[in-house]
């Protein structure tokens, strides 16, 4: 018998190929330096890094996971960079996605063409306006999250819904609930937020035929177990943690307009209603509901992260039923048609600029964000130099050569965020052109500045001596305090 490749083995290796090189075209940006930085500070310590963006101390922070760890081995072993380990990183990281999708879908339906139809949807069927995320699955924002532990994540994500389900319909020895448990708890470790999505999943499978309740009660102390033992943070001390709410109070503004495609799928989604009160998506869809607006009410918008993935039964719902033999009815064919109108505006509004490259663009459709690359101000500091910065962009990028910050971007829990706010305005008072020259010296001293990084627009202190500049932004790189080795800062505090 001759082999024959299936519809999703061919369109999902091409995906694979083609957003493979999306990805590696866009240059560092957003929350690509803070993801490097970590594997830069693992890589110098491995049991006791510092802290990803600041010469502080790094017990506690949720950055070191075991993929971070993971990424760092592979880095000590072959000399990369962080920044390259990330990039590297993109490709495994889709390869882990599709095949974790097409074993969902065959769980779901044996049909050949579902898990083609559900990553196409998966990919384009969100909204009108941007929906830039870590964890956010588009086409647009795929291009530059692929390396992230949060789309490693939600690929483990979608091979333990695959497992949730084969037990839900053929319970087995205990060792694979307790297998399912460990992969939990390891998303748990690697991503928090879409831990919750998965655990979700992993109920919607459970509940509607909850047999063997120690089983799963297992699949519960197995994830609890692996998460609870990791020696760089506790998972549980997160929980209620509100350093972040203030980010991502902005995941809930203007929610229509960036997820209102993804709405095809009700219909879809009420069928299988229909069809069965207690199917796995629609349990999924209701729960993700419920835990989002309860971050809304509540306040703790954090859980906002998951509405990529409350997505995800709308989409897959929406697949599985147009991929139904024929011959269609009259409501079949319009969502059909619907979809394809869904997806063609999607594509073309939102994320046709991920693939289509600008010289190649007849139209202009946005492209991805395209940093200028911070390696002409690193190429002058050495490892573990301390530079002062309030650039937006520099603050996020230059940490991935493995420098550090005076105040870090990003909260973490390694540190206290009174802390870094001081920090923050320490930084603030050093720029401000009111300072006096015994104001800066003092944060020079506490800090072991040795570098200066502004603006154009903003002034430059009489004793900072230029060493480089970069044409693309007039930004400006100058000395400020004495030369510093990186491994005498180990007795930096969090003063």
């Amino acid at each position: 018998m001759r082999w024959h490749p299936s519809p999703y083995l061919l369109l999902g290796g091409l995906f694979w190929l083609l957003m493979s090189l999306a990805y590696w075209r866009v240059p560092i940006c957003c929350d690509f330096g803070q993801h490097a930085a970590v594997v830069e500070r693992l890589r110098d310590d491995l049991l006791h890094p510092r802290h990803p963006m600041a010469d502080l101390p790094g017990d506690g922070s949720a950055y070191y996971s075991p993929y971070a760890v993971a990424q760092a081995l592979l880095a000590k072993a072959t000399g990369l960079a962080g920044w390259q380990v990330v990039k590297l990183s993109g490709p495994l990281n889709l390869l882990v996605l599709l095949t974790g999708i097409a074993r969902f879908v065959r769980v779901l339906t044996p049909r050949p063409w579902a898990p083609v139809l559900a990553l196409f949807a998966m990919v384009l069927l969100w909204g009108t306006r941007m929906a830039w995320w870590s964890g956010y699955l588009g086409l647009m924002s795929m291009t530059g999250n692929l390396g992230y532990p949060s789309t490693f994540g939600i690929a483990l994500m979608f091979w333990a819904w695959a497992w949730a389900g084969s037990l839900a319909r053929a319970p087995r020895s205990v060792w694979p609930y307790a297998g399912l448990g460990a992969l939990c708890g390891l998303i748990l470790l690697i991503h928090p937020i879409t831990s919750v999505a998965a655990v979700i999943g992993v109920i919607a499978f459970a509940l509607p035929r909850f047999r063997m309740p120690l089983r799963w009660a297992l699949t519960g102390l197995a994830a609890l177990a692996v998460a609870t033992t990791w020696p760089y943070f506790n998972p549980l001390d997160l929980v209620g943690d509100e350093s972040v709410d203030w980010i991502h109070r902005q995941l809930y503004v203007d929610m229509p307009q960036r997820f209102w495609l993804a709405a095809l799928g009700l219909p879809a989604l009420f069928v299988r209603w229909r069809r069965d009160r207690k199917d796995p998506l629609v349990l999924m869809f209701a729960l993700d509901c419920a835990v989002v607006g309860y971050g809304w009410l509540s306040g703790h918008y954090t859980y906002g992260r998951i509405l990529g993935l409350t997505l995800v039964p709308l989409q897959f719902a929406l697949a599985i039923e147009l991929t139904a033999p024929r011959n269609w009815g009259n409501r079949r064919a319009a969502l059909a048609g619907a979809t394809a109108l869904g997806a063609f505006v999607g594509f073309f509004q939102i994320q046709a600029g991920a693939v289509v490259p600008r010289t190649l663009d007849p139209i202009g459709f946005d492209q991805p964000p395209r940093w200028p690359s911070y390696a002409w101000a690193a190429a002058h500091m050495d490892r573990g130099d301390v530079v002062l910065t309030d650039g937006y962009r520099p603050m996020r990028s230059l940490p991935a050569f493995g420098v550090n910050l005076v105040a870090p971007a990003w909260p973490d829990a390694s540190l206290e965020e009174s802390v870094r706010n001081r920090r923050l305005r320490e930084v603030r008072e050093y720029l401000d052109p009111l300072s006096t020259p015994a104001a800066r010296a003092a944060v020079v001293k506490r800090h072991h500045v040795r570098w200066l990084l502004v603006a154009p627009y903003q002034r430059l202190p009489a004793e900072a001596v230029v060493v480089s500049w970069s044409a693309q932004t007039g930004e400006v790189l100058a000395r400020v305090g004495p030369r510093v080795n990186g491994a005498s800062h180990a007795h930096a505090h969090a003063s």
